[in-house]
């Protein structure tokens, strides 16, 4: 999305990500496929995103849902073809679309030719230096190396066998075993890299969103995790020289081409630092989508977050779901709003009614502040989490070394009808869907959800269409406004404002000149609680503070909820 002084598309941008294998399926054998995403676009197009973020659809032997990846030229033939591909990036750029694909850098599949290589030719292979190979510890070497623990859970080492059948060195996965960890101090690994990223902006890619992109490094004495030292493979300062030499690749191609990072950091200055002007562009801002459904938490949140960006001229990005975590329909209907992976836990009760108010507030507040806004595929549908897949249909790693996983959230999306598979599938698909769909999703389906005023559906598309056409959204500066306990009210541009009820009764609207948009009902111009509106104000007045609420510079008090 251009903001009024045409910078770059992807400051402001509307950002939709497709998880391939349960967007749409167009082969009718129950997995998403690019076939399927192409029949689709129009849906896209009429939603107003700017760009589509593609989690990996290259060859893969699907090990991590194809985050373990033999080859990032390439397309799975479970996805397509890269005919297809290329095909679909036209097509897509002829909607006005941008591209984004994911690149896998940490870690390759075990069936790489690299690693299998390795493994075949035993310890003295070239291509052991290509990894992260160590004798055991302890006699016979029986001993993994280090300590450390996977971030799937468990042991992050796995021992090999000699060619010979002798038991042999051990090499290290920080996710699965299937998922070795590629050496980013040799220079092949990064030569690799580097022609994968020209590889796909030679075909027209607008953008690399870039998996575990604070991981690659690793400190090579391989020292135990300890409290009172650096981790010894997380944000290592050398991951920044490999950046800023792919910031140059992108730089010397035409059209504004985004390096996107994938980034779970705590300490925000670190985070900063990837977002340099001379290395990634932006990246995921995961302290919003973690934060609680909680005023006073998110207006911390978003200080924190604006004031990390500000020193680098970096846009904010403000994400809410994604192929990793709790939907938020069912996070925001629990007592516990928050999202972390370590307090992970499916079968919480959860109020679903409540979970679908919030979630709609929370998509104006997501669209209306400064930066770029992602949207999870299903977002716009009022998904929420599927927690009862059953377990011999569970295909996540994570949930069998962790006791939790990321199925739920990527139950494939319902198109029409009134019972599964929902038009996933073409009429007369032999298969049904990878992972099985709520009966109850018939009234979240596209089809169902069309032309209905009081859709999720709807309201995304006005937001993201008032978005484009409403000065001052997108990329820029917002101001706080004076409001009652428990509401968010902000300013954006000359005339704009965004108030978010999170307390526990209705206030009272601000003077105004236009109701643009409200996330649910409004009765006798009060804002209910877990509802958002976007309103024309009258001109900021010269002194730069909006005169919202009219003769009083304090907001007014707040009121009795209205009768149902």
């Amino acid at each position: 999305m251009p903001t009024a002084d045409n910078s770059p598309w992807w400051r402001g941008a509307v950002i939709y990500q497709v998880y391939p294998r349960s967007f749409a399926d167009g082969n009718g054998d129950g997995i998403g496929d690019i076939a399927g995403i192409r029949s689709r676009l129009d849906h896209l197009s009429a939603l107003g995103i700017d760009a589509i973020w593609f989690s990996p659809w290259y060859p893969s032997p699907m090990a991590d849902a194809g985050y373990d990846v033999t080859d990032h030229r390439d397309i799975d033939p479970m996805f397509g073809s890269l005919t297809e591909a290329e095909a679909l990036i036209d097509e897509a750029h002829g909607r006005g679309i941008r591209i984004i694909v994911d690149v896998v850098p940490n870690h390759c599949s075990e069936a790489h030719p690299w690693f299998q290589a390795a493994l075949a030719g035993g310890p003295d292979a070239p291509e052991r230096e290509l990894f992260w190979f160590r004798p055991g510890r302890g006699p016979g070497g029986d001993q993994r190396p280090t300590d450390w623990v996977s971030q799937f859970g468990g042991d992050c080492w796995t021992r090999t066998t000699n060619p010979d059948g002798t038991p042999g060195d051990w090499y290290l996965h920080l996710f699965a075993p299937e998922q070795p960890d590629l050496n980013w101090d040799h220079p092949r690994v990064r030569a690799e890299f580097e022609d994968i990223l020209r590889f796909w902006f030679d075909r027209g890619v607008d953008g690399i969103r870039i998996d575990s992109a604070a991981l690659l490094v690793k400190d090579p004495a391989l020292p135990e995790v300890t409290d009172d030292a650096p981790s010894p493979f997380v944000d290592l300062d050398a991951v920044h020289d490999i950046y800023r030499s792919w910031r140059r690749i992108a730089d010397g191609y035409p059209g504004d081409r985004a390096l996107i990072g994938e980034v779970w950091l705590p300490d925000r200055e670190r985070f900063a630092n990837y977002l340099r002007p001379d290395e990634l562009h932006s990246a995921f801002n995961f302290d919003f989508l973690g934060c609680a459904w909680d005023a006073e938490a998110l207006r911390r949140c978003v200080d924190d977050t604006i004031a990390a960006h500000a020193p680098v001229g970096a846009p904010a990005t403000w994400v809410l779901s994604n192929h990793d975590v709790t939907r938020h329909v069912t996070r925001y209907g629990r007592a516990d709003t928050t999202f972390s992976f370590a307090s992970k836990r499916e079968g919480v009760p959860t109020d679903l009614e409540l979970g679908t108010v919030r979630a709609r507030a929370a998509a104006l507040l997501t669209l209306a502040l400064p930066g770029a806004a992602y949207v999870y595929q299903g977002e716009e549908l009022g998904l929420w989490e599927v927690e009862d897949v059953p377990p011999e249909l569970r295909q996540d790693p994570m949930w069998g070394r962790s006791g939790h996983g990321r199925d739920g959230c990527r139950v494939p999306l319902p198109w029409a009808g009134d019972a599964p598979p929902f038009a996933f599938s073409p009429d007369g698909a032999a298969r049904v869907p990878w992972l099985p769909q709520p009966a109850e999703w018939k009234d979240r389906t596209v089809r169902a959800q069309i032309d209905d005023p009081h859709s999720m559906l709807e309201l995304y598309r006005a937001a993201i269409g008032s978005r484009r056409a409403e000065p001052g959204l997108g990329d820029g500066e917002m101001r706080w406004l004076g409001a009652p306990d428990g509401v968010l009210a902000f300013a954006r541009g000359a005339a704009f404002v965004c108030l978010v009820n999170l307390g526990t009764t209705s206030v009272p609207l601000p003077a105004h000149e236009t109701r643009l948009l409200a996330s649910g009902p409004l009765v006798r111009d009060l804002l209910p609680p877990d509802t958002a509106v976007w309103l024309r104000t009258a001109d900021t007045p010269s002194d730069g503070v909006p005169a919202v609420w009219a003769g009083s510079a304090e907001a007014p008090p707040a009121g009795p909820a209205p009768a149902a």
